[in-house]
Formats: C-alpha cells, structure tokens, sequence
C-alpha cells in the first residue's frame, strides 16, 4: 500500500495542529503550584464556621492542581458580613481566595441589611461542606428557660451582629410572637457570646448546634445549658424535643416569615469566591471541594470530632441564593418593618 506525499503531508499537519491545541489547552489549565489560598472565616475562632474553614485549609491543596499552601485567616465582624463585603469587593479574582460566611447572606441582602456591600447571586458559589442547625441557648441559671418563658420574662441575650442569626432571630421572635429577648448586640462572634453567658453577663446567646455537641460537651454532660430553639423548618432528629422555628408563628404572615429564616440551614457551612473568577477556574475549584469531601483522612477526622458532613456542589448552593433572592416583596418589607431597617 503506497501512502501519496500529499496524505502523508495532511497527516502531518493535523498531528502539528492536534498538538498545537493540545499544548495551549494545558498552558491555559488552571494550576495554583507556587500560589497561597486563603480561606477568609467570617468568625472568630471556636464556633463552627472557624472549625469547617480549618478544616476545609487542611484538605482543599491536596484536591487543587500544583499542590498550594492553603492557609485560614479569621475576619470577623458584622456577624461574617465584614468577611463577606471584603470577598466580594477586594480579594482576589483568580481563585486565591474563597472564605465562609452566615448562611443568611441572601436574605440579608433580600432584607436590607445596611451592612450588605454585596449582590448574593454574582458570588461565585464553589461548594458547602455541612448543613447547619442554629440553636439558641439559655444558661441553666437563667429564669428562662423556654420560649414560653421568653414571652412573659425578659432575657438578655448576646448577638454578634445585625447579620448574625443570634441577633435577627430573638428580633424577629419579639415583634411576632411577642417574646422578651433583651438584644446585647457588639460580639465577634458566638464564642464571645457563649463566654458572657458563662461569666454571667447575658443569660443566653446563639450558636451551632455543631459547635456546642463538639467544643461544649461538658455543658450538655452537666447540663449547664437550655437549648430553647433551633432555626431549621422542622426538629433534628437530634433535638427532637426542642421546637424548630419552623413551627412558630400566630398567624400565616409571621409563618412565612420566620420559615424563611428557618431555611438558611440549606444554605448551611458553605463557601464562596469573589464574582470574576474565572469559569474554568471556578471548575477546578468545585471539583476540588467535592473530591475533597470524599477524602478518608477528612471523613475520619470529622466522624472523631463528631461534626456532620453533607456536602453540595455550589452549583446548587446557587440556586438555593436565587430562590432566596426571589422572595416575594411583601415578605421582604414585612422583613424590614420589623427588623427596623
């Protein structure tokens, strides 16, 4: 079989121009050898946000073309919104940066939050670790001890921030329900918080429900709290006794209302990167997240910490943000009207 100069001379050209492509295709392939990724936590050390980003820094390189350093840094204030705004505004837009935030972000933007410097849905969603169950807490020396004491007995409680959920629950609780939660707000977060319960200068505050059955088991051991409520639609199979915000509410209006709030838990311990970043880098990113969820030594380490671990990809965590960002306006002003905003 006799191959024509002209055949053998095509041949070559496509294998020149199959390489060609194929060489560009691998300079362009995002690698992130030699660069430091930070994870940005909203919160100050010791709840539950710190202890997911941490571990989320531990694994994530590993998953990452090129292998970087991955470090965590904590920047807490207005209740994870300072981390939020600086995400969204000033990290950078190569994929360097991603961080964890209150899982309400879309509804604080949907609400008015004066703190939001941000557009929820142009957040480039890379993946969420765990869902979240917030739970509100009493001190056992505390007169109450139940959301039906809090409707006749004032109670002070701890907030970290108007975009914090220990803050914008107990308001929210106030003005339908008709409880007497007393808001200190100005924490970091809920560690601070938890520590003014403990010394005496609140008799409640707000925090995980992962952080407390992890870093607090001597409170529920020896009973030194109350948990009174928890912000999902419907009681953990954990909590079976305590009454889920889901369930609150005198009237349709106030039912909507607070089951909103309750469905943030979707959102839960998830993590963003800034709007820019690149799609195909943003692949590599979410991929990575979701190849690191499945690593054995992160599995063994969450299982012996006793955290949970229920990932979603960001896709979907996206969305979740604009089913959010869709409420309807009539409960978004009902929102407003009583938080004040």
């Amino acid at each position: 079989m006799t191959i024509s100069r002209r055949a053998l001379l095509r041949a070559a050209t496509a294998l020149v121009a199959g390489l060609t492509v194929s060489s560009a295709a691998l300079a362009q392939a995002p690698n992130f050898a030699r660069k430091t990724v930070t994870v940005y936590i909203g919160n100050t050390a010791g709840g539950s946000y710190d202890l997911y980003g941490r571990l989320v820094a531990r694994y994530l390189g590993k998953y990452l073309p090129g292998n970087p350093n991955v470090i965590a840094t904590n920047m807490p204030g207005a209740g994870t919104l300072r981390a939020a705004n600086y995400i969204y505004e000033v990290a950078p837009k190569d994929g360097t940066a991603i961080g964890i935030v209150t899982e309400t972000l879309a509804l604080e933007q949907a609400t008015g939050n004066p703190g939001v410097q941000f557009d929820a849905a142009k957040f480039n969603w890379v993946g969420r670790i765990a869902s979240s169950n917030n739970i509100h807490i009493q001190w056992h020396t505390a007169k109450v001890q139940s959301i039906e004491d809090a409707k006749t007995t004032e109670t002070p409680v701890a907030a970290a921030g108007a975009g914090n959920l220990s803050e914008t629950i107990p308001k929210l609780l106030n003005a339908t329900i008709g409880t007497k939660f007393k808001v200190i707000s100005g924490f970091p977060a809920s560690a601070e918080g938890m520590l003014a319960m403990e010394r005496g200068e609140v008799e409640g505050t707000a925090t995980s429900w992962a952080a407390i059955k992890t870093g607090k088991k001597e409170w529920l051991r020896d009973k030194k709290i109350k948990i009174i409520l928890q912000d999902v639609p419907e009681r953990s199979p954990e909590l079976p006794d305590v009454p889920a915000l889901g369930e609150l509410g005198n009237n349709e209006a106030d039912k909507q209302l607070l089951g909103l709030y309750a469905s943030g838990g979707a959102i839960g311990r998830a993590f963003i990167a800034p709007p820019g970043v690149p799609d195909e880098v943003m692949k590599v990113l979410q991929t990575a997240f979701m190849e690191m969820t499945k690593d054995p030594d992160l599995i063994a380490e969450v299982q012996r910490s006793g955290l949970d671990l229920e990932p979603v990809h960001g896709d979907k965590l996206r969305t979740e943000i604009q089913k959010t960002l869709a409420t309807p306006d009539s409960v978004r002003q009902r929102a407003r009207s009583l938080l004040g905003r």
